[in-house]
């Protein structure tokens, strides 16, 4: 903690306090390749201490809405991003231009994920036209509800390589068993309520840098079998609970308790990796 945090202490000189320690965020809006519109916001929420790290960190966060001013817009991206708490004015000029760049980025990770649908979309209608499979019907038709334009574009690609291997496709196709299944989508479910959009990307934060951590200790051959079984099956419940919807009292305090859990091994894992790095 720094003296700007302390009420009592006089405050530094060469440090700003910390409501001085915000810039000004980025609202935009965007349309991608398929013709989708999103808006994609970029918040400077200043210094923050982490729970997890029992840190102090500056914390960017992006989240990025897709199908923007209709019916059926719904988040679809979060990501925080933590960065050195340094309270000056350079630090400031550092984090804006940070702001800038992370609005660039995610232009980049929402066409990546709109491919992923495309690629999952086709997937499902080839499944479908092979084996009349009801249930990949019912998943690209939800699909195309939310996100029509994604759908078609995805219809449209399909058609044409269909068109350019027609000879091939003429030929014996393989049996229904032996077809790939589909991608796994990207549904990490982002509320709109703010405390509880904020939930699940503390969840997601700390599970990513969980694996980091075990990953580190894995380089240094201190990571044992039980140890690395027992973060990999509490990362996938963690995942797991994201996929869920939320709202009820049960999935808030599901979710509570899963970020707790994630907490206490993210600081045994990451207090081992530090006593290895100690010279």
């Amino acid at each position: 903690m720094t003296s700007s945090d302390d009420p009592s202490a006089p405050p530094s000189p060469s440090l700003l306090p910390r409501h001085l320690c915000r810039v000004m965020g980025l609202n935009q809006n965007y349309t991608s390749r398929s013709g989708t519109t999103y808006h994609v916001q970029v918040e400077d929420r200043g210094p923050v201490f982490d729970d997890a790290s029992e840190s102090w960190v500056r914390r960017v966060n992006v989240i990025a809405y897709a199908n923007y001013g209709e019916p059926t817009a719904r988040i679809v991206y979060g990501r925080d991003h933590d960065l050195p708490d340094v309270r000056t004015h350079s630090h400031n000029r550092e984090v804006g231009r940070r702001v800038q760049e992370l609005a660039a980025e995610v232009v980049g990770t929402l066409e990546e994920r709109e491919q992923r649908q495309v690629a999952r979309i086709q997937s499902l209608l080839r499944r479908y036209y092979e084996t009349r499979d009801e249930a990949a019907k019912q998943e690209f038709e939800q699909e195309n509800a939310v996100f029509p334009l994604v759908f078609a574009r995805a219809f449209q690609e399909l058609k044409a390589e269909r068109t350019r291997t027609a000879e091939a496709a003429a030929a014996v196709r393989p049996p229904a068993a032996g077809l790939a299944p589909a991608p796994e989508p990207d549904d990490i479910h982002y509320p709109l309520d703010a405390a509880l959009r904020d939930l699940v990307l503390e969840i997601e934060r700390i599970a990513g840098e969980l694996q980091r951590d075990i990953e580190g200790l894995r380089a240094r051959g201190a990571a044992d079998d039980i140890l690395q079984s027992t973060v990999a099956k509490l990362v996938a419940r963690a995942r797991e609970s994201l996929t869920q919807r939320h709202g009820t009292e049960f999935a808030n305090r599901h979710l509570e308790m899963t970020r707790n859990s994630l907490v206490t091994a993210y600081r045994q894992v990451h207090a081992r990796l530090a006593r290895l790095s100690r010279p």
